[in-house]
């Protein structure tokens, strides 16, 4: 463990868009940060969207300058590839362990030219890319990543020794070992995320079985202009899809799963993708089966209005099973709501399941926090105050208190800095009350020791 911990005013953990803006609005009020995130670039899955609803802006466009911004802010500290293990302590004086793991090369030392990941004869599938492109086993994790420092994974690595060769700068490091910091801060925010539930949990829907069933996230990567086939192209056979369709509620709203909430954003990322593969696939049939349509923002159903009057057709029924067809068109099986439950096959091209939410950290029993029935962060106040967490010096923003979009998210991020940034302030009154008072009673003492 290091034996010198780094001391800083807040901890921020999970460097998605709601802990940059904690981090960023914090670091701009003179407090330091220490931004914790688990994968080796900060972003989240933010970064790896295509466009954004329901204003269809560019996501990295967004992402990118607050990660920039982060990065770069002299009172914020990166610690990337890093997992948050436990928070000890009482409010004002957090101990956390942080395990830094090993990405064998050295963060001080590359320059990120790529030249390891250019030399590396290894490839394997990129899961930036859902899996559907491909990397080196030395690689950078995107484009735009930040830092933008290789890492070799070491499971897929042959020991070559390439990389180690043609690196210029000598960073490569076989030998690193996962390293555990300790930091100390005086208020934490809990900004852990989301992951997507898993696609296979639904075996019916034959997502591990079936050539092009995919998941909304592989989607996003395909609809983006820097995606891993730089166009709109079916990944089992490099076909234009002509009829694409989407099963909502595909991880979400099924006690089956042990998911019984709605994840809030399904149908509305959906309902974007859709509208992008119009735009870009002006000809193709676009199909999606829902039971509700839950546009509830501002401009929400303004936009699912839109996507109707593109053409893009609503089904509301409930897709039973999903099975392979010809020439791996997968065939969804709907029970169709408006037509008295009577069951329906139709072939498409594509079937994208439209996956919900899940805690991204469990915090029982490694932190002062705890989860509530649904396993996102408890939250006592949740109408009044939705940062506030059980623990007084301890806040929480974006999904990790539950589902919700960016929007909701970036707010969430503002308003946890807020919160951490009164609380802060208030422990440097306490301490500026406190001060006259030990000196004055230090000064006691020392005229009570001269008397005698």
């Amino acid at each position: 463990m290091n034996m010198n911990p780094l001391s800083v005013d807040a901890l921020v953990v999970g460097g998605g868009i709601g802990g940059l803006q904690t981090a960023v609005d914090l670091a701009d009020q003179g407090f330091t940060v220490a931004l914790v995130e688990k994968e080796p670039s900060i972003g989240g899955k933010m970064i790896s969207l295509s466009k954004v609803f329901p204003t269809l802006d560019c996501s990295s466009c967004i992402t990118t300058p607050k990660m920039a911004a982060a990065a770069h802010h002299p009172n914020v500290a990166l610690l990337t590839y890093a997992e948050l293990k436990s928070i000890e302590g009482e409010p004002g004086r957090y101990l956390a362990r942080v395990e830094k793991k090993p990405r064998y090369v050295d963060e001080d030392l590359c320059i990120g030219c790529r030249q390891c990941e250019y030399g590396c004869p290894v490839t394997v599938p990129h899961a930036f890319e859902g899996g559907l492109g491909a990397r080196r086993a030395a690689y950078v994790p995107f484009t735009n990543a930040i830092p933008q420092v290789a890492l070799l994974d070491m499971e897929s690595c042959v020991l070559c020794g390439k990389c180690e060769k043609v690196c210029p700068a000598g960073a490569v490091d076989f030998s690193q070992k996962p390293e555990e910091v300790a930091v100390e801060a005086k208020t934490v925010i809990l900004a852990t995320g989301f992951e997507l539930t898993p696609p296979t949990a639904k075996p019916q829907y034959g997502y591990d079985r079936i050539p092009n069933v995919l998941t909304a996230l592989q989607m996003e990567r395909l609809l983006a202009p820097h995606g891993p086939y730089g166009r709109m192209l079916r990944p089992s056979d490099g076909k234009v899809p002509e009829s694409i369709a989407y099963v909502q509620c595909a991880g979400s709203r099924d006690q089956s799963l042990g998911v019984p909430y709605c994840s809030r954003v399904c149908c509305m990322y959906a309902i974007k993708q859709a509208m992008l593969l119009s735009g870009a696939l002006p000809l193709a049939d676009i199909t999606i089966y829902y039971m509700d349509i839950r546009a509830f923002g501002k401009g929400y159903e303004q936009f699912y209005q839109n996507a109707q009057a593109m053409g893009i057709e609503f089904v509301k029924g409930k897709v039973a099973r999903i099975r392979g067809g010809e020439d791996g068109s997968p065939v969804v099986r709907v029970e169709m709501v408006e037509e008295d439950g009577v069951a329906r096959e139709r072939a498409h091209d594509l079937v994208v399941l439209s996956t919900g939410m899940l805690p991204g950290w469990r915090p029982d029993g490694v932190s002062p926090v705890s989860s509530s029935a649904d396993g996102f962060i408890h939250l006592p106040q949740s109408k009044l105050r939705p940062t506030l967490t059980e623990s007084d010096g301890i806040f929480v923003a974006g999904t990790a208190a539950g589902p919700k979009d960016i929007v909701d998210s970036i707010l969430e991020g503002g308003s946890a800095a807020m919160e951490a940034s009164i609380f802060l302030r208030s422990l440097r009154s306490e301490a500026e009350r406190d001060a006259p008072v030990e000196r004055a009673t230090e000064l006691a003492t020392t005229g009570e020791r001269s008397h005698e």
